[in-house]
């Protein structure tokens, strides 16, 4: 039963937003950042059941990652809302009991490990040489994904890699460079959204289906947007997500940064719906 400060709105948004997240931890189960996000919408909606039933596939995700420390303090969480749950205490204890008889350097469990997402956000948050200097706008890491691994040529690559002007404000979304390759017939779109989503370990989401949440596009530098083709879509707690088809420009991360106080939260999408919603927001 959905919680009484919800209107019909933001009740669609939250079913919507279930709908899309659940399809995408079906085919990564280890995605504790798309579970996370489930959890939240579940807990606005007043679904407890499902709340408790998200923290523990999210505690399962963290012990396949040999998070330990993570793994626990999600099944407190569940213990919190239910201490007599007899699975989480049976769970704990295999913890308890692993944890004894594996000899473990503190170092390595005295934080749960950043996931990828996170490395990006902090990656991105290092000085960029802007003046006269090379901007990080993930060419070096898109080299190696597509051209040291033999995909396309380095001639193929150069054809369709845009260089930005980061001096002049672009007036319409820069088409990305997986849009490029698509467009010269070099390589499918399909292709290159699979290959960056396991190069990455980002999450892929459609946006065909996905109501975008215009508003928030709009609160962020419409240039930003429209030069690193990044849009974001929608609001869960602290944190903002945002659609991209270049998960390594950390130029792209650290701008939008700037531009917001929460945590920003990556995956990947075709560069056509990206474009589209970026149109709709800054006309």
């Amino acid at each position: 039963m959905a919680t009484p400060t919800l209107n019909p709105g933001e009740e669609a948004q939250l079913l919507q937003t279930i709908e899309m997240f659940e399809v995408i931890v079906q085919s990564q189960s280890g995605d504790t950042q798309s579970l996370e996000i489930l959890k939240e919408a579940y807990s606005k909606l007043g679904r407890e059941d499902d709340v408790v039933n998200t923290s523990k596939r999210i505690a399962q995700a963290y012990l396949q990652q040999g998070q330990l420390s993570s793994a626990i303090l999600e099944y407190e969480t569940v213990l919190q809302r239910r201490p007599d749950d007899a699975d989480v205490r049976t769970a704990l204890k295999q913890i308890e009991d692993k944890a004894s008889s594996a000899v473990v350097q503190p170092s390595q469990e005295s934080a749960p490990v950043a996931s990828v997402a996170d490395n990006a956000n902090a990656a991105a948050r290092r000085k960029v040489k802007l003046a006269g200097d090379e901007v990080d706008d993930g060419r070096k890491t898109m080299y190696k994904v597509f051209v040291e691994s033999k995909i396309i040529t380095a001639g193929d690559f150069d054809l369709c890699w845009r260089n930005v002007d980061m001096t002049l404000p672009p007036t319409d979304p820069i088409e990305p460079f997986i849009q490029m390759l698509h467009e010269k017939g070099i390589y499918l779109i399909d292709k290159s959204l699979r290959l960056l989503s396991d190069k990455s370990r980002l999450a892929y989401l459609p946006m065909e289906r996905y109501d975008v949440e215009m508003d928030l596009v709009r609160g962020f530098p419409a240039d930003v947007c429209r030069r690193w083709c990044v849009l974001p879509f929608d609001r869960m707690s602290k944190a903002i997500l945002v659609a991209t088809a270049n998960p390594f420009n950390q130029q792209a991360a650290k701008e939008l940064g700037e531009a917001t106080t929460h945590r920003l939260l990556w995956y990947i999408s075709p560069p056509n719906d990206i474009v589209a919603n970026l149109r709709k927001a800054f006309r």
